[in-house]
Order: structure tokens, then sequence, then C-alpha cells
């Protein structure tokens, strides 16, 4: 297939999942589609891996070592506002974070791959369900990915639409950041606006609470190391009249490394727990580990970045890039196995505004298709020669 007829082939292909989105775990006519596509280049396919995933294995040669690509699918809940004839059918349902894109890419890289066969042993390719609640990665893992198709290394590519068009960034190390969650319970003693020094206030408490949790990043953390602590929601059960009982709460944390993880865990729990007590309130402290950071080998990194640097061009590969805050839970992977994890830009080259990842007018630039086809095709020979 020339290079003309692939791009309309991944093109087509892109709108036509674009234009049917489906959510987390959700992905039944995706998967299909995909198993669908896979067969037809002649690639062997598992599916209801991870609930809805789907593993393709392309064996060529003697060789012994085995290359995973993976691709997330899934869309989110958001409603297209965007005017594009392949806009979602589905009201409340779009892929605005690109994984349309993501699963073309791949499987553009799939049918080069299994035409060119240029290369000496097994590519795995990973279609997997639910990146966005972070459930995915993990859930292919606990349905036992890694042992049925054992993987000497993985890697992963993302969209982002505020890089140059068909420009890669990466880094080793830590390139996305943990998510974790948090829930503060504070029980005071309620009663009339009127007279706070009956009780014991815990929206006053719940202030120190916020703000003292500002101080974990600037007076814990090394200034050189990324690391964000973010409230979110806070619900009472006062009224205008009322001081509450209690009071709850939320947010989410961000770091690279799970030294950091554990640094902010353990100072928020004894920020929270020390200001309760200061004030005589009760305090329940609950934290959780949502999303592992992405790290990515050192390894895996280097030849990820010369792959790119000889199909893109020195200059238009960052090699070390900033680490972004934003999570992903390839980093599931790659807590596991040797992997990568690079960001490919898609911003127009006539350098127009288009809208960033999650909004309601965001589509996938199709532009950008073939180089990252291109890109997944050249590692797997790089790698597998």
């Amino acid at each position: 297939m020339n290079s003309k007829a692939l791009v309309e082939q991944m093109t087509e292909w892109r709108r036509y999942l674009h234009a049917h989105p489906e959510t987390a775990f959700e992905e039944e006519n995706t998967a299909a589609f995909i198993a669908e596509k896979l067969a037809e280049m002649g690639i062997e396919v598992h599916k209801g891996i991870g609930k809805t995933g789907v593993v393709g294995v392309l064996k060529i040669g003697g060789g012994k070592k085995s290359v995973g690509l993976r691709a997330d699918m899934d869309a989110i809940n958001l409603n297209e506002l965007g005017d594009a004839p392949y806009r979602s059918k589905y009201a409340g349902k779009m892929h605005a974070c690109g994984h349309d894109g993501h699963v073309a890419i791949l499987l553009g890289a799939a049918k080069l791959i299994s035409e060119r066969k240029d290369f000496s042993g097994t590519v795995v390719f990973i279609f997997q369900p639910a990146e966005e609640p972070g459930y995915g990665a993990s859930a292919m893992i606990k349905d036992g990915i890694l042992e049925r198709f054992p993987m000497d290394e993985i890697y992963a590519l993302h969209n982002s639409p505020e890089m140059p068009l068909g420009t890669f960034h990466t880094r080793v190390g830590g390139i996305m950041a943990s998510e974790d969650n948090f829930v503060i319970n504070i029980k005071g003693k309620g009663g009339h606006a009127s007279a706070p020094h009956m009780g014991t206030d815990p929206l006053v408490i719940a202030a120190e609470i916020i703000l003292a949790l500002q101080t974990i990043v600037a007076r814990n953390i090394r200034p050189q190391i990324p690391a964000v602590v973010s409230c979110t929601e806070l619900y009472t059960d006062g009224s205008r009249n009322a001081i509450p009982t209690n009071v709850t709460i939320k947010g989410d944390t961000r770091s690279n490394t799970l030294e950091v993880q554990k640094i902010i865990e353990t100072r928020m729990r004894d920020i929270c727990e020390g200001i309760c007590k200061t004030h005589g309130a009760d305090c329940e402290f609950e934290y959780t580990y949502e999303f592992s950071p992405t790290v990515n080998w050192g390894c895996c990194a280097k030849e990820a970045i010369e792959t790119a640097k000889a199909l893109v061009g020195e200059n238009n590969v960052d090699s070390n890039s900033m680490p972004s805050m934003v999570s992903e839970d390839f980093g599931a992977f790659t807590e596991k196995i040797p992997g990568c994890f690079l960001f490919l830009g898609t911003m127009p080259k006539d350098g127009r505004s288009v809208a960033f990842l999650h909004n309601s007018l965001y589509d996938f630039n199709d532009d950008v298709l073939e180089v990252g086809a291109e890109f997944f095709a050249e590692l797997v020979k790089n790698r597998l020669s």
C-alpha cells in the first residue's frame, strides 16, 4: 500500500471511531472494529483482555525478543460542540483526548509492520480500554497480559495540540505524574451562627488545613522536583445561619516519584490530624493511589529518541522535555517492564489556535497519522533487527 492510500485509510478509520465514541469498559464496538482490521492484516487477535481490551500478536522469523505497542481507545463523557461531518453520534460522549487518533495510528503501524516484515521477533499490539479513569492498564495486567504475551519492552505515545506538528517530546525518567486522591472528613460541633463559641467550627478548621497543605510542596519538596497538592471540593452540612458539624475536603496530588508520593501523604496526614486535634475536632483522612507515575526507562527512551530523530530530524525531537503533571495509566506497564512514553505534536503548521484536550471543540489532527504510524514501524524494525 502506498503512503497516500494508507493515510486515506487511517483517516477513514479515525473519523469512524470519532463518530462512534465509547467510554471506559464500554468499548465493545471499538474493540470489534479493531479486531476486524487486525484480522484482515493477518495478525493473531485476542479479545476481552481487561474486559474490552484487544491484543494483536505478529511473529516474524526466529527472533526471541518481543516489543509491545500500546494505544488507548476510550472516549470521555462530554458533549461535542464541533461541526465536523464525523462528529459524535452519541450525546454526552466524544473523543476529546485523541484516543481515536491513537487507535488509527497503531492500526496504521500494524499494517505497515505486517506488510514490511522487516524484523525478527514478536510485536504485541495493545488496544487498551479505560485509560481516562485510570483502570484499563491495571485491568489488562490483572487479566494476565504480561504473562500471556510476554514483552521485553513497551512503547506508547499521546498527541499534544500545544506542540508543533510532527515533533516528538520525551525524556528519561518521570514524564507524567502520579495522581493520588484524598478525602479529609472533619467532625466538629455545629450550632447557631450567632454563637460560635459554643461549638467547634469545622469550616474554620478546614480553611486552616487547606492553607497549611500548600506548605507541603513549598517546604518539604526540593524546588527542582515537580509536585502539586490541590484541594478541589468542599462540602458542609451547615446552612446560612448554622455552623456545620461536618466538613469534607476532597482533591488530588501529583508527583513523579514514589518517594515524593510518600512525603506528600505523610505530611498531609500529619497536618490534618494535627490541626484537628489542636481545635478539638475529629479527623478522618483517606489517601489513595489512583495513577502511577509514568517513568521512562533509559534504555527504551534512548532507542525511541534515536528512532524519532531519524524519522523527523534532530531539530524536531526534544529528548529532555519538561515532565507533565497530567496522569496516564501507561505507568502501570512501565512499573512492570521497561518502556517509554512520548508526546507527538499535532498543532497545525499554519499556527492557528486549536482546542486543547478534553475540550468540547477538540478534534484530532489527521495530518500526524502517518508520522505516528511510521514511528512505531521504524521502532519495531530497530528493536527487533
